[in-house]
């Protein structure tokens, strides 16, 4: 089956800032939206759907979990375990804080995910605190700590759309039949 021009980094094996590139079959791609999609599906709904033995899943799947799959994790919503604000923080701060910060934000327990940013940026952070009172005191706290050179906050209103990259196997084998027909 022919490559498509989807590529991958294969996690742990890095040469240089590029990484080595993992190239998928379109039926790999599917096998991997499927995935993206219900981590928890089981293999034979999979195989059933996608038409590949479930044995080949099994070896697929292992395969990933070598190469790039980072984690397998489930997605929450905070606001029906009392966490009310949401909010993506970026940040500037001075050189001789910069390192500090960034082990600071990895550590605590209310940062979600941390991210290092450009245009103007160090951080961007996602953070998840019960009120907003909560939040504005973390930050007055990081503030007098750390030399922040300035910072942007984006309160999170309603989540549209999360982790739905590579999600929808139907739009994927779509993607990757369209690609067939080019070459």
């Amino acid at each position: 089956m022919q490559q498509t021009s989807l590529r991958f980094f294969r996690a742990g094996r890095k040469i240089g800032a590029e990484g080595v590139v993992v190239e998928l079959s379109g039926k790999e791609l599917v096998l991997l939206s499927h995935f993206r999609r219900n981590a928890r599906e089981s293999l034979t709904k999979i195989s059933r759907v996608t038409r590949v033995p479930v044995s080949t899943i099994y070896d697929k799947l292992k395969h990933y979990e070598m190469d790039f799959v980072r984690k397998h994790t489930t997605l929450i919503d905070f606001t029906k375990l009392g966490f009310m604000t949401r909010a993506n923080v970026m940040l500037k701060v001075s050189m001789d804080d910069r390192n500090a910060l960034r082990d600071y934000l990895l550590k605590h327990e209310h940062v979600n995910s941390l991210f290092k940013v450009n245009n103007g940026y160090d951080y961007l952070a996602e953070l998840v605190f019960k009120h907003i009172k909560d939040l504005e005191d973390f930050l007055e706290t990081v503030e007098m700590k750390y030399s922040i050179g300035a910072k942007m906050v984006f309160y999170v209103i309603e989540d549209l759309c999360r982790e739905e990259f590579m999600a929808k196997p139907e739009l994927v084998k779509m993607e990757v039949l369209a690609e067939e027909k080019m070459l």
